[in-house]
């Protein structure tokens, strides 16, 4: 499906490039413009000089290109180039500081920073390490802009592939607008048996009257996540050895040469209001969501192996199965000095299955199915500096279930602002902690478990002088994976015999992190750093001490300003900790104390260019990886990727 997507923007590009040409409408910057920015301005103000006219009347200036999230926060594209929009060139296009990549592009990744995870009180499907790169409700964005808009975005991967994600956006009127885009990708990688071929596509439109009554966002998504999966290196030695015999990675052997791991999920998604009032603002609104959400998760190995332990069949095909169906109807009543109150009620209405019964020494069901009521209220208040928000629910049927938040922010100029977030949640667990069957033996469970309870404080100061945010949350009940300890042949494969377990105790964490970008000149130096504090009794959440990225940088301006160019080095580093490790079988992390990883320096060079709307990112990913020592690892027994150059390119079209 991904080359015949390739092939239909290789046939579409010529005629979008030569429309872009033709066309006689002009983007102007607007607001705090970026000396990028300006430079467009530049080039219209050219244009006038040479007697080329212009209409006041069709020039879109990049304000109007706006980007409207779910809670209706809104911003407008940003075209420039800058180190903070260099951290976002990756699979994830977001900044993926406080994650580990592994070893090839479109696995998943590593948490460092504890910080990033986020909670529902629902019991989820679970299988949490392979949605990482899984769009969730709200990384759906909806969009409002005045002449269609296209981005596109390329970059090589690790060996024999490609990744693209297009992206493309209208609005038929001013009322109502489209967008179309997909995220594909296939990388071979570096290690036998680890091939990603992943996909996402999503279609979005919003929609309201001309008199503001009625407001609608929908979107439609549908996204499989593709991995081989190797298990990672059986001999660690030979990869930490240097032997230049192994620096040819496909050498060494690794557990799994057969066996894959395939997450499909399908969604279909509405959020609309209605003013019951048709001339007056200050009125009831009648509120509903909808989200229709089916998945999957499969893994299949048609060779069974003794690292997960004994097996009912030597072919395994392991298939678990979830869908869930979630409304929401509310009434609220918003005034523009007051705020907005809402009340509602909430069906959340699920089934996780499989097709067949484990019949044993336990019994092992096929099936987990209920329904979840709730009630709550909402009050949102937005006026000038200041927005705030407060929610309260609790369950209406048997399951124990309570969500409060509270988040306020302060907007003092465009440089200043204060935020924070309060959550505390008696949430369910997610629902392969509950129930999960496997052709292995030791990979079939079915348990009665606690709530988890979570306790959550946030700060955050984004000043001109630095950006500094703080995290306190007291966790009891935490569900997690640990290993078990088996006996076996040391002749043998060492076996990973991984399971759900419950911590009775309490856990304190607490975290402090501050960024800064000095400017000195054509120079600067942007730094990021992450201290985190664990208190508990045992050691269930670990996490590093201390994580930094430090860029060095150099900007200018080449050709009389046609061409804006950054180069610089990207240093990454984190203390050792016993990291996570990954259970491919699972698609889950798990604690573990047996092999503590870190210490090493992750160093990236990079060559960046712009003119005008196009984008061009070189870089050498880990360039050090030769001359510091292979000790580098994402998790146990996989390794963290080999020096590699890769290339990038986003094109912008505004038309």
């Amino acid at each position: 499906m991904l080359k015949k997507f390739i092939i239909f923007f290789m046939l579409l590009f010529p005629v979008v490039l030569f429309s872009q040409i033709n066309n006689k409408k002009g983007l102007k910057s607007a607001g705090n413009t970026t000396s990028e920015n300006k430079m467009q301005m530049s080039d219209s103000n050219t244009n006038s000089k040479r007697g080329i006219k212009k209409e006041k009347d069709t020039i879109a200036t990049v304000d109007m290109y706006k980007i409207i999230t779910l809670d209706r926060d809104t911003t407008y594209v940003d075209t420039s180039l800058t180190v903070q929009n260099d951290y976002k060139v990756n699979y994830l296009r977001k900044d993926n500081f406080g994650l580990l990549q592994f070893p090839n592009i479109g696995q998943t990744y590593n948490i460092l920073d504890y910080g990033l995870v986020d909670h529902n009180p629902f019991p989820e499907f679970g299988f949490k390490a392979k949605h990482a790169a899984y769009m969730e409700v709200n990384d759906i964005n909806y969009y409002n802009v005045p002449t269609p808009y296209t981005d596109l975005f390329y970059r090589s991967v690790l060996s024999q592939g490609q990744m693209l994600d297009a992206f493309i956006t209208l609005n038929t009127s001013e009322n109502l607008n489209f967008a179309v885009a997909y995220k594909g990708l296939r990388s071979i990688g570096k290690y036998v048996n680890s091939i990603s071929s992943n996909g996402n596509f999503r279609f979005i439109t919003s929609y309201n009257t001309k008199d503001k009554r009625y407001n609608l966002k929908l979107h439609v998504t549908a996204q499989d996540i593709s991995n081989q999966e190797n298990g990672g290196i059986i001999d660690s030695d030979l990869f930490e050895s240097g032997d230049a015999l192994y620096t040819d990675r496909e050498r060494l052997e690794v557990y799994f040469e057969d066996a894959s791991s395939l997450l499909k999920g399908n969604r279909y998604f509405v959020d609309h209001t209605f003013r019951l009032s048709k001339s007056n603002p200050n009125s009831l609104l009648l509120h509903h969501q909808f989200n229709y959400e089916n998945k999957s998760f499969t893994y299949t190995q048609p060779t069974a192996s003794e690292r997960f332990g004994p097996w009912y069949t030597s072919n395994i095909n392991n298939k678990t199965r979830y869908n869930r169906m979630y409304n929401m109807v509310g009434a609220a009543y918003t005034n523009d000095n007051i705020g907005t109150l809402e009340f509602y009620v909430e069906d959340y209405t699920y089934n996780y299955y499989y097709n067949r019964v484990i019949l044993g020494d336990n019994f092992v069901p096929n099936l987990l199915n209920d329904r979840v009521d709730t009630y709550g209220a909402r009050y949102t208040y937005q006026k000038g500096k200041l927005k705030g928000s407060v929610l309260f629910s609790n369950s209406i049927t048997d399951q124990s279930l309570a969500n409060i938040q509270a988040s306020a922010r302060y907007k003092f100029n465009d440089e200043n602002e204060l935020s924070f977030r309060y959550q505390n949640m008696n949430k369910l667990p997610d629902l392969n902690y509950r129930l999960y069957q496997s052709s292995y033996v030791e990979y079939n469970w079915y348990n009665e478990l606690k709530n988890e309870k979570i306790n959550n404080f946030e700060f955050e100061a984004k000043t001109k002088w630095i950006t500094a945010s703080m995290q306190y949350t007291v966790l009891k009940d935490k569900l997690y994976f640990e290993r078990v300890d088996v006996a076996y042949d040391p002749d043998d494969v060492e076996p990973l015999i991984v399971k759900p377990a419950q911590f009775d105790g309490t856990i304190n964490y607490f975290s402090v992190k501050a960024s800064k970008d000095i400017k000195f000149g054509k120079f600067g130096l942007d730094n990021t750093l992450l201290y985190q504090s664990v208190s508990q009794s045992d050691a269930i959440l670990n996490v590093p001490d201390f994580t930094t990225r430090n860029t060095l940088y150099f900007s200018d301006y080449l050709f009389k300003k046609a061409l804006f160019i950054q180069t610089g080095v990207t240093f990454q580093y984190f203390t050792k900790y016993y990291m996570n490790g990954y259970n491919p079988l699972l698609g889950e992390f798990y604690v573990q104390d047996e092999k503590k990883i870190g210490d090493f320096p992750l160093m990236d060079f990079f060559i960046n260019a712009k003119v005008k709307q196009f984008r061009v990112f070189l870089k050498a990913e880990h360039f050090n990886s030769s001359f510091s020592g292979y000790n580098y690892y994402s998790a146990p027994t996989y390794p963290y990727k080999d020096f590699v150059i890769r290339f990038g390119v986003i094109w912008d079209f505004f038309s």
